[in-house]
């Protein structure tokens, strides 16, 4: 299913590696996956806080523990937001199902922003949780929330536009894919306002 993926190999310093991978392609931040549990993620973000942008992971099944866990990654790390995947999560989760409720409302108490897959999964999983119109009540209950689309929003990008375009703090992240892999469209391709707001 995934063409071309890059391998890393080993690497006695992955930090390293990846700050030197970032400098080839000119990259001067990127947004990574952190954990208190994990040694290497903590220390990247520790000595390069000028890199690496830390983001947390938000897991509903955890319940009231996922929410201290959040809680606990803003005050030691400094994330500035998490990131979900509905489909991916066991038992699945859909993006406007209750148990992100608490989720939600944490991440409004603390400023930071929700990155949630949304769309057709790439993994040959069940797709109802990452439909794109569940984010319209998610908006509706939760105005205050950042939220952003992540992976493209597949098949479902103009409703992901037309969105955007009713909730002022609903984003796009282009993370599976570059735009230029996009579908072409003829009349219904949104106008470059419409997709910059």
């Amino acid at each position: 299913m995934f063409k071309d993926v890059p391998k890393t190999g080993t690497h006695e310093d992955y930090i390293k590696y990846t700050l030197e991978r970032m400098d080839e392609f000119g990259i001067e931040k990127a947004v990574i996956g952190v954990a208190l549990d994990n040694e290497v993620t903590v220390r990247a973000v520790k000595q390069h806080r000028d890199r690496f942008i830390p983001q947390g992971q938000a897991n509903p099944n955890q319940a009231m523990e996922g929410v201290r866990r959040i809680v606990r990654e803003y005050e030691e790390l400094g994330i500035s937001s998490v990131g979900a995947f509905p489909c991916g999560l066991v038992p699945q989760v859909p993006i406007n199902d209750k148990q992100f409720y608490p989720i939600y409302a944490k991440c409004v108490e603390l400023d930071i922003a929700i990155f949630c897959c949304a769309g057709v999964p790439g993994p040959r999983i069940p797709m109802y949780p990452q439909l794109v119109q569940h984010v319209d009540e998610v908006c509706w209950y939760f105005p205050e929330l950042k939220f952003v689309f992540r992976h493209g929003c597949e098949p479902w990008e103009d409703l992901a536009v037309k969105l955007m375009l009713k909730w002022p703090n609903l984003y796009y992240s282009t993370s599976a894919f570059a735009p230029k892999h996009y579908p072409r469209r003829s009349s219904t391709t949104p106008t470059r306002a419409a997709r910059t707001r």
